[in-house]
């Protein structure tokens, strides 16, 4: 995939992507001492490693003991864990072939970016979140139309989608399937648009990546003439100074909002940084005041209705939340983690974990198969090293 890049600096970076002239400080932005460059983050690990070697022990003999041999992919099989607290890099450790300059594939943490991005597109006045997505797309089904882009942001877009994997479906069965791998990869789009409604949009919650890459259709759609193949790079990834990422494209040149974003740890931390500080980089504002808030609320939806849902299933505009559902379930998805705690999380253990109560955030990427890992207990032993640190 091709890449345009510039020598501009990163707060001049910042304001060209956005809006085309130098910004004014937002005066809302946290303040910090140091932000991480675009080429690393400042590193604190030799004095953690001195302070914490218990609790890091701990961490490790939980997140890097394999099970059996390799090939039956068993136990908790962790690629690389990052820890951010208070802006540096005060842990990492890879394994299994990995190291910080290699890259690893997302999968529905990609989800989240997505969902960045449309705030990027809220706030240059490209996407209006209540309009029909048709504004932006052509689809398949007329009565498509209905959805808006608010209910694809909130998995509520009615459609009839099968979110089944490799333990429950085939490419006959499984949209998700036969919208990555079979003929969906040719025009996701028209492919997901395909699907009939199952309800009438926004009344119920239904996860599903044909929502999250229709939503990626759309920004396309609406940001494309103006800021050209490259906007999820230079409206977002480059303005991070995220080098590694790439992000694969289906057959029409859209980027797969659902799945497949590639980047390495570090450079991941970075985005739940920038969440962390409220979709502020290094003083600048990039996205909309409130959107952070406003994306690690409980959705709507989910409270009214929802397929398959599982008791960690609590999210709001594509993250996974640690919070209650009012009404609905009273128990905290992590509850061994302060309830402010959000994350982008993918297939197989991909996690970006953002703790502001705790200022830190943690990454972990991972080939976990068989169900045995716990993002809670990782949680918790991360805090473990953190806790009262200076």
């Amino acid at each position: 995939m091709s890449r345009m890049h510039t020598k501009l600096t990163l707060p001049a970076l910042v304001a060209v992507a956005l809006c085309g002239a130098p910004l004014a400080q937002a005066a809302e932005c946290p303040t910090r001492p140091t932000w991480p460059t675009t080429e690393d983050w400042p590193d604190s690990r030799a004095e953690v490693a001195a302070a914490r070697p218990a609790q890091i022990q701990a961490l490790e003999d939980y997140a890097f003991t394999l099970v059996g041999k390799d090939e039956e992919r068993k136990g908790i099989r962790t690629d690389g864990v990052v820890l951010i607290h208070k802006g540096r890099l005060v842990y990492e450790r890879y394994a299994r072939g990995f190291d910080a300059s290699k890259r690893h594939l997302s999968w529905s943490m990609s989800k989240s970016f997505t969902s960045a991005l449309t705030g990027i597109a809220v706030k240059k006045g490209a996407v209006k979140l209540d309009e029909s997505i048709c504004t932006y797309v052509k689809a398949s089904r007329k009565e498509s139309c209905a959805i808006t882009v608010r209910n694809l942001l909130e998995f509520a877009s009615g459609l009839d989608w099968r979110e089944d994997y490799e333990n429950g479906g085939t490419y006959q069965t499984s949209s998700v399937l036969a919208m990555l791998y079979g003929e969906g990869r040719k025009d996701m789009v028209s492919f997901i648009t395909a699907h009939e409604l199952s309800d009438k949009p926004g009344t119920a919650w239904r996860y599903s990546s044909g929502d999250a890459t229709l939503l990626a259709g759309v920004l396309d759609g609406a940001l494309k003439p103006t800021e050209g193949r490259d906007w999820p790079f230079t409206l977002l990834l480059d303005v991070l100074g995220m080098k590694s990422a790439t992000w694969e494209r289906d057959g029409k040149g859209v980027v797969v909002g659902s799945s497949y974003l590639h980047a390495t740890p570090r450079d991941l931390a970075k985005f739940g940084f920038f969440y962390l500080n409220d979709g502020c980089w290094a003083g600048q504002r990039v996205l909309p005041e409130g959107w952070v808030a406003d994306s690690t609320q409980v959705s709507g939806p989910i409270q009214l209705k929802s397929y398959e849902r599982g008791p960690g299933d609590v999210q709001g505009w594509q993250w996974w939340l640690n919070r209650r559902i009012p009404g609905v379930q009273d128990e905290l998805p992590w509850p061994h983690v302060p309830d402010d705690a959000y994350a982008a999380e993918g297939h197989w253990g991909q996690s970006i974990s953002v703790i502001p109560s705790k200022d830190l955030v943690v990454v972990r990427m991972g080939d976990d198969r068989d169900g045995s890992f716990s993002l809670d207990t990782l949680l918790k032993l991360s805090l473990a090293v953190v806790e009262d640190l200076p």
